[in-house]
């Protein structure tokens, strides 16, 4: 394997298959067969999940909801999505923990850079929910900076496209694909990777981003194993 320690980001939306709300549960089950495959191969494996099936905080002024309160909403609904991600991998005997950065002790233990580490040396999946804890912070910020702190060797963001592209493919049939870029590159070409705090952290930390389909199955263990698949953005 290329890559020994993933932090696998996968958004809020992803788990809604073709619904328009809620988990999917052949999606979210079709994830998490891809994830034992790799969990099985000895990779050690941490996950983000967003919330946007649920709540998204960055709308909630649009509802009359404070743009705070609305960000903490979105923070339980990563809980939720890791509930559910966690109760489909233990249903295929996989070891896992939740943790959240909100603490909430019934539901999940709270967020330990060591304790975290230390679940994935033992082969459990660590799933990181709450966000960052903070408000005005993206789940990818929170992907970011926890692959940073538990040294992972690359962040790996599941879409439902095929890497980054020049413009919107679904919108935009003459859109060019990458496949290597540079930081700097996305910069240049005001490219969307991530939101530009999340993305300025991988970049000062030398942290690899490969976006790639998650949707297919067997791409995950193939971007694992180092195969081109996707767009790669590193220093």
């Amino acid at each position: 394997m290329k890559y020994k320690r993933i932090l696998l980001k996968l958004s809020g939306e992803a788990l809604m298959g073709d619904n328009n709300y809620g988990i999917d549960p052949n999606r979210i089950k079709a994830y998490a067969e891809d994830i034992q495959t790799v969990v099985e191969s000895g990779v050690e494996v941490a996950i983000v999940l967003g919330g946007g099936n649920i709540f998204r905080g960055l709308g909630a002024s649009d509802q009359g909801i404070d743009r705070v309160q609305g960000d903490h909403m979105g923070m339980l609904a990563t809980v939720i999505n890791g509930l559910a991600m966690q109760s489909v991998l233990e249903g295929m005997g996989l070891q896992t923990r939740l943790q959240s950065a909100i603490e909430m002790d019934k539901v999940a233990e709270p967020f330990i850079r060591r304790r975290a580490v230390r679940h994935l040396e033992k082969g459990r999946v660590v799933i990181f929910g709450g966000g960052t804890g903070n408000p005005y912070f993206t789940t990818d910020t929170a992907a970011t900076l926890r692959a940073i702190e538990i040294e992972a060797d690359v962040i790996l963001k599941g879409t439902r496209v095929d890497g980054i592209y020049s413009a919107d493919p679904e919108k935009d049939k003459d859109a060019v694909r990458y496949e290597n870029l540079t930081f700097k590159d996305v910069y240049e070409k005001g490219l969307n990777v991530m939101d530009m705090t999340a993305f300025t952290l991988s970049k000062e930390n030398h942290l690899p981003i490969i976006v790639f389909d998650m949707n297919q199955e067997g791409n995950l263990k193939k971007v694992v194993l180092g195969e081109s698949i996707g767009t790669l953005v590193e220093n």
